[in-house]
């Protein structure tokens, strides 16, 4: 069987640079879940349809499985483990999904908080309908999304208040 050819590719992850070999074709869901073992980042759908693969790539939100690994090349990608160290506090977004029950299985959340996390940087303190806007590439099969919006609301009340 006849190997790809690899791109030594370095990148920012979570606050880490990391020099890795990627595949031309090699997609940067499979990146950051293979070799970097961060499983936090889902793949869903593989059609850039569902949003649970969603993570910031230089503070913008994006689906990770429609990014090529060698276009993150040089970059900072955040993902759901980012957020918070792992000895710290939940980020106030991931506290907020939790205290308004904006999660059932799980398995959308770490899009949904990504995605949020996108929308509050740009926007503090977005309407309801601003945050159904920037959540409606993101997927949720359990919740009806009430309690995501509801979340995401009482997130931006909490990092106005000078959280993190």
């Amino acid at each position: 069987m006849e190997t790809s050819p690899t791109t030594s590719i370095t990148l920012t992850v979570n606050g880490r640079a990391h020099t890795l070999d990627a595949e031309p074709r090699q997609l940067l869901v499979e990146l950051l879940r293979g070799p970097l073992g961060l499983t936090g980042t889902h793949v869903g759908c593989d059609t850039s349809q569902c949003g649970a693969c969603t993570v910031l790539l230089d503070g913008q939100a994006v689906k990770s499985c429609s990014v090529l690994a060698v276009q993150a090349a040089g970059r900072a990608v955040t993902t759901i483990e980012g957020l918070s160290a792992p000895d710290a506090p939940l980020h106030p977004l991931q506290d907020a999904f939790s205290a308004c029950h904006g999660l059932q299985c799980g398995f959308c959340t770490p899009g949904m908080v990504m995605s949020a996390c996108a929308l509050l940087a740009e926007n503090p303190q977005p309407t309801d309908a601003q945050i159904q806007h920037a959540l409606e590439g993101n997927l949720c099969r359990c919740t009806g999304y009430v309690n995501i919006v509801a979340a995401v609301k009482q997130a931006a009340t909490t990092m106005a208040g000078g959280a993190k």
